[in-house]
């Protein structure tokens, strides 16, 4: 508690000292442009002093709770920031991207991944597999460090191999919208699915066993004799404080089964909101926003999975769902959102015949199971639940009223008493 009031004041100090000098001891400059950028970031970073002093802890308290609570903070000024570009024009909002890099709001193409899909070319003498290297850019280890990372969030084989082939077949259906997507066969289910996602996928579990096996057993630095502990307990600092297995089982009950549902389709909006948010701010794929905007996605949606994963498992506990995972859905609908209004012609170029088809079987398929897992089967197993204890009772009812040799004790009771009755009643004679 005093370390927490400690590290408060001082915040509160040095950023008192600060806004004094800005104000007692430096000139301010005459540039209005300059002034408004200038203010804009004093105003986000003291907001960051307060939430990461002030704000609720989540989950996670590794390598620090101020961590996290800086990337809950990040979260507030990333939403604020999409819904003021959402209230903009799209030729306003476009150009306002030139205040943050001067090099944007100037449209740019797309690059065409398809094209020859040759993976041996023998037309070309020099380098044959000349379209495989052509492949090998920088997304390659983007794809495998994503993949790792968003299998340390999810923590499930599954649901991570279902995702990374959804998102594949979105690419299919939506090439003819965004150029970004055309990528020939072996691209996408060679070099996407089983190499990059598929060895990431692999990394990331057998990471997770690791982390699942090891003895979170904590020891205070100075309290380490060697050197060598002293490193070790400090690379572990970075490691959770303990430990919680992901068992979602979408197929135990209708609600952890939507809830399921709904986490894939928010990790694919997301995955999706990457490419088209680029494509109509006018962002190359190389430029740094679009990678901030991946690291900010791996530091939040870890948090978020687990909030979710608690207000699933655990609802009379948490009894709300958690800030961070709040803040993260609400990011996520906000950038689509701006892609709509942004180029909704885009958005709404026709799917092809036949992908339409595939769409519609498949979603199809889903509610077929969903109704047949979740009610008629439930109502099966119910109906002869129900039949089978019937058939126990009558059972049990059959055995109680008849004695070994068939005949009812009830009436040989009857015969009883009455034999009884005529015993009483007739006088006796001497």
């Amino acid at each position: 508690m005093e370390n927490g009031r400690a590290h408060t004041l001082t915040v509160l100090f040095i950023l008192t000292c600060a806004l004094g000098y800005v104000t007692l001891l430096e000139e301010t400059p005459q540039d209005t442009a300059y002034n408004t950028k200038r203010g804009i970031v004093a105003s986000i970073l003291v907001f960051l002093c307060f939430g990461v002093t002030q704000a609720k802890d989540g989950p996670f308290s590794r390598p620090h709770p101020a961590y996290w609570r800086f990337w809950l903070c990040v979260s507030v000024v990333y939403e604020l920031f999409l819904i003021f570009i959402l209230f903009q024009t799209v030729h306003d909002g476009r150009q306002f991207m030139k205040y943050i890099d001067p090099n944007l709001g100037v449209a740019l193409p797309e690059r065409d991944y398809g094209g020859n899909c040759l993976i041996y070319d023998p037309g070309n003498e020099t380098d044959p597999f000349h379209n495989v290297w052509d492949k090998l850019d920088g997304f390659v280890p983007a794809h495998f460090l994503g993949w790792y990372l968003k299998t340390l969030m999810i923590r499930d084989w599954w649901m991570c191999m279902i995702i990374s082939v959804m998102f594949e077949f979105l690419e299919y259906s939506l090439e003819h919208q965004l150029p970004n997507f055309s990528e020939c066969w072996w691209d996408h289910w060679i070099m996407d699915v089983i190499l990059c996602n598929g060895f990431g996928i692999y990394c990331g579990m057998k990471t997770l066993g690791w982390l699942s096996l090891k003895t979170y057993k904590w020891q205070g630095l100075w309290n380490i004799p060697t050197y060598k502990g002293k490193i070790k307990r400090i690379a572990f600092q970075f490691t959770p404080y303990s430990w919680v297995k992901f068992e979602w089982k979408p197929a135990s009950s209708l609600r952890r089964w939507l809830a399921v549902c709904g986490i894939i389709f928010v990790f694919l909006l997301a995955e999706l909101n990457t490419f088209y948010l680029k494509f109509v701010l006018w962002m190359p794929p190389e430029h740094y926003l679009v990678l901030l905007r991946l690291v900010f996605f791996v530091n939040v949606g870890g948090v978020g999975m687990r909030e979710i994963y608690d207000f699933m498992d655990d609802p009379k506990f948490h009894k709300k769902l958690g800030q961070q995972a709040w803040l993260v859905a609400t990011i996520t609908v906000t950038e689509f959102l701006i892609v709509v209004k942004y180029d909704p012609y885009t958005l709404t170029l026709s799917l092809p015949f036949y992908i339409t088809q595939c769409w519609i079987l498949g979603i199809l398929l889903v509610l077929t199971w969903t109704i047949w897992r979740f009610f008629i089967r439930d109502i099966t197993l119910r109906y002869k639940e129900i039949r089978r204890q019937k058939q126990e009772h009558k059972y049990e009812k059959d055995k109680c009223v008849s004695n070994g040799d068939g005949h009812s004790p009830v009436p040989d009771e009857q015969n009883g008493n009455k034999l009884r009755e005529r015993k009483f009643l007739i006088p006796a004679t001497d």
